[in-house]
């Protein structure tokens, strides 16, 4: 069955249409008509099971047939990442969707190669809030994660302190294994914070800024990772740990 997503303000469950581009795709791609059934969610958990009755150029008009409420997950993990080059932040969004991320923060770090002003921020924000939506979609997962607009590590701490849990991902030969940390606590976080750097790994001084933010730094084994390998494994281990 197709998925199709409806923005929270937007939600009506006795009143809900389709606009924009998920009109075009449904109307001129799927070429759905009246009678067809479709499924609707609106990312905060909420997931309909509904009926086309009703198609124009601009809109298309669906009745609820059954609503389901999705539990949030058992962690809410955010991930932190220092944007890499080229498109790999694009995938990196889509796997974190995938994995179970409840929120993705791109990080401007020292040795980002990309550079951006408020309204590329802006823009990329946009991009990557449309692939975690289409990946929502494909995924079945009903909780959106938010990206949020891309910013500097000075700015990244700001409210870092509300996750019970915050590790960074590093090179250093003090880093511990992620297991041997969990082991240390009979309670699982309900919130965790991962922080992932940028091709040549985040700077002395910007390690030093999360340790004191309270980030304790984990390997990620004896090879060197590719940056969007770095974060689909880091999640992977997160998600088999505190979400199963």
């Amino acid at each position: 069955m197709h998925r199709f997503y409806i923005a929270p303000g937007e939600w009506d469950p006795d009143a809900l249409v389709l606009t924009g581009g998920e009109t075009h795709h449904a109307r001129n791609v799927l070429r759905l008509e009246p009678g067809n059934r479709v499924a609707l969610f609106n990312g905060n958990g909420r997931e309909v099971t509904a009926e086309v009755s009703g198609v124009t150029s601009s809109r298309i008009e669906l009745r609820k047939l059954h609503e389901t409420a999705t539990p949030p997950l058992r962690c809410q993990i955010t991930l932190g990442q220092a944007i890499p080059k080229g498109k790999n932040m694009d995938l990196i969004v889509q796997k974190a969707v995938e994995l179970g991320a409840a929120e993705i923060v791109p990080i401007i770090s020292d040795r980002t190669v990309v550079r951006l002003g408020s309204e590329e921020s802006e823009q990329k924000r946009n991009k990557w809030q449309a692939i975690a939506v289409e990946a929502a979609k494909q995924c079945g997962q009903n909780w959106l994660p938010q990206v949020k607009t891309p910013r500097p590590m000075a700015e990244f701490f700001a409210d870092a302190a509300r996750h019970e849990l915050r590790l960074i991902g590093s090179l250093q030969p003090d880093a511990q294994q992620l297991k041997n940390i969990l082991a240390e606590t009979d309670q699982r976080p309900a919130s965790v914070l991962m922080m992932v750097g940028p091709e040549g790994d985040f700077t002395p001084a910007e390690l030093n800024v999360a340790r004191a933010n309270g980030c304790r730094p984990i390997t990620l084994g004896p090879i060197i990772l590719r940056v969007e390998t770095a974060a689909i494994y880091c999640l992977s281990v997160l998600s088999y740990e505190l979400l199963a």
